[in-house]
């Protein structure tokens, strides 16, 4: 697959997040969070909405994520298209009339590498749900002040990692960013394999 997919559809879908999903459902209910779903993503409270593949979901209504922009999508869906405005200062940066487009192969293999993500995290720590935050697009939780995690790609790295953020780079062969650690997602094979990854970050934490 052709990076330029991979990273045109993040940017597409991280815009959805953001302005279709968490903006409305902030205005709403009151909360910024989203959550992993099959397929994709989706809120966590009114309004119901969430990505599947390459469409967004509302109700029995289905909208394509194929050349068009936040603000089209969120009409369909019978939204207003906007961040969640003063409650973060960073995000992906696209606006309601932004063109964007979604590729069906990116847009899966984003979608299993958040799957994947949930699944070692709740082996972590089965107590907490894992969140997708819409300013950064990651999946996380948070253990002992420590951030563990899957992106699907950003400035640093640009295709889907997991990571341990100490929010500093840390001392030994393991912490492998300035953050803390990472590990491309393509060379983790399975949810054991990021689990592992995981609790020995928290370990070495």
């Amino acid at each position: 697959m052709p990076s330029t997919d991979l990273g045109a559809t993040r940017k597409a879908l991280h815009a959805v997040a953001e302005l279709v999903l968490a903006g409305p459902q902030y205005r709403r209910s009151g909360t910024i969070r989203l959550r992993i779903t099959p397929g994709g993503f989706g809120t966590v409270t009114a309004p119901d909405l969430r990505v599947d593949g390459i469409d967004l979901v509302s109700g029995t209504t289905r909208v394509s994520l194929k050349a068009t922009t936040p603000g089209a999508v969120a009409a369909a869906a019978g939204v207003d298209a906007g961040i969640a405005a003063g409650v973060y200062h960073d995000g992906g940066g696209a606006g309601p009339d932004d063109q964007i487009d979604v590729d069906a192969d990116a847009a899966a293999r984003i979608a299993a590498a958040y799957a994947l993500g949930v699944t070692a995290l709740q082996r972590l720590d089965a107590t907490q749900s894992a969140v997708l935050w819409p300013e950064h697009f990651d999946v996380s939780i948070t253990v002992d002040e420590i951030d563990f995690g899957v992106s699907p790609g950003d400035s640093w790295l640009d295709e889907p990692y997991a990571y341990v953020s100490l929010g500093h780079a840390g001392t030994g062969p393991f912490w492998t960013a300035p953050f803390g650690a990472a590990r491309p997602m393509r060379d983790i094979p399975d949810a054991d394999a990021l689990a592992s990854f995981f609790a020995t970050g928290r370990e070495l934490a």
